[in-house]
């Protein structure tokens, strides 16, 4: 019997069971969509994890000071980024960052309290920050020792009624007046977790200085030319600023690359956990295929009979079953891929489409399973249905 013959036998015997056969690959259906939801919820997850690192600059890499034992402080000088940018190759960005907390007042007499940031102008592409009116302060800003500062929105919006308002307006700190020049934002909101609060101010490193009157820096920033270049470039770094300062000094060297590996590994841990959930669906939906394939060939033990008595050989009985429950199984799996396919397909009328992936993996994985499940499932069937004797089948009533 050709291959041909045998689907076509499969096909009739779907026809002739509709309901039967439909609602035994419902869990099918329901196993196959749950695949894909399972993976394209997992890349999502991954996807918002990386463009938010990403967001805050995944190529960054920070140093800061952490102790020196009993000894005076030991910390980080401008110096060190120097030393950094020319020891380093592959560093596109640097800044040092200075960190005060201070009392501002306006010249209506308000007073407030914010956190200022000395900052060199590279700073703006270490942290990927979004210039949203005015402007960012530059080189020269920063060689002049210019008093101009950037603000967060929401120090714009609280003193001004709107950002476009506190371009030009001044403030003093110390005494000392700051004309405002851009307002920036955050490409991803860190909710504080960063350096930067809601009531920040960047004015000019130089400038900072003034207030401090030392060449200690709290934190210093670094950008990496690429991706690949962070770990080996985080080593170097280390190397750099250890070789500058007493032993027993510590510094933390940090990279957002290691972050982002790190919830890429999560992510795709959970994502198998869930397909470990899922693949229990479609076992259970294996269950009921070899279920109903068994109540098939009981009520077919005479066809089977005939069928041997006119020459059908053993596998020929094998393969018609087998090809029924594969044929169940994978009709299950086609309606549930192309149910799985269609709600994040619908969500992204909605929702931008890089935020909601769509792996082909998916797909295959979800087919690949949904026929290996019949086939699993289909083979102790077709082969008690194949061991069957001609002359007992015949006489079975």
């Amino acid at each position: 019997m050709v291959l041909s013959e045998i689907l076509h036998l499969a096909f009739d015997s779907f026809r002739t069971n509709k309901v039967r056969f439909a609602l035994t690959a419902l869990g099918m259906v329901m196993g196959s969509a749950s695949v894909i939801l399972v993976v394209t919820i997992g890349l999502t997850g991954k996807q918002y994890a990386v463009n938010y690192i990403q967001g805050i600059g995944s190529n960054m890499i920070t140093a800061d000071y952490q102790g020196g034992g009993d000894e005076s402080p030991d910390f980080l000088k401008k110096d060190d980024l120097t030393a950094v940018d020319e020891q380093v190759p592959g560093i596109v960005a640097s800044s040092p960052m200075l960190e005060m907390h201070d009392r501002i007042s306006f010249g209506d007499g308000k007073v407030k309290d914010v956190l200022v940031l000395g900052v060199s102008p590279q700073y703006r592409k270490v942290r990927n920050l979004v210039v949203l009116a005015g402007r960012f302060f530059d080189e020269q800003d920063a060689i002049s020792h210019s008093k101009v500062a950037v603000v967060t929105v929401p120090f714009a919006e609280n003193l001004f009624g709107d950002m476009n308002n506190a371009i030009n307006k001044t403030f003093s700190i110390k005494g000392i007046p700051f004309t405002i020049i851009g307002i920036f934002k955050e490409r991803v909101n860190t909710y504080g977790q960063m350096e930067i609060a809601n009531q920040t101010i960047l004015i000019p490193y130089p400038v900072a200085r003034y207030f401090t009157g030392t060449d200690a820096v709290k934190q210093i920033f670094f950008s990496a030319r690429d991706f690949s270049d962070v770990p080996r470039a985080r080593n170097e770094i280390a190397k750099v600023i250890q070789s500058r300062h007493r032993a027993n000094s510590v510094y933390d060297v940090n990279e957002n690359a290691a972050l982002l590996t790190t919830v890429e590994r999560i992510a795709n841990i959970l994502t198998v956990v869930l397909l470990l959930v899922s693949a229990v669906t479609l076992a259970v939906s294996g269950v009921g295929i070899m279920n109903i394939m068994l109540a098939t060939v009981r009520s077919r033990i005479r066809e089977i009979g005939i069928r041997k008595a006119v020459g059908a050989t053993y596998r020929e009985i094998q393969l018609q079953f087998l090809a029924e429950a594969v044929l169940i199984s994978l009709s299950g799996g086609i309606l549930g891929t192309l149910l799985g396919l269609a709600i994040p397909l619908s969500a992204r009328f909605f929702l931008p489409a890089d935020l909601i992936p769509i792996s082909p993996w998916s797909v295959v994985i979800s087919l690949g399973t949904a026929m290996l499940v019949g086939i699993l499932f289909g083979t102790l069937p077709a082969t008690r249905a194949a061991q069957m004797d001609a002359v007992e089948a015949l006489r079975y009533d």
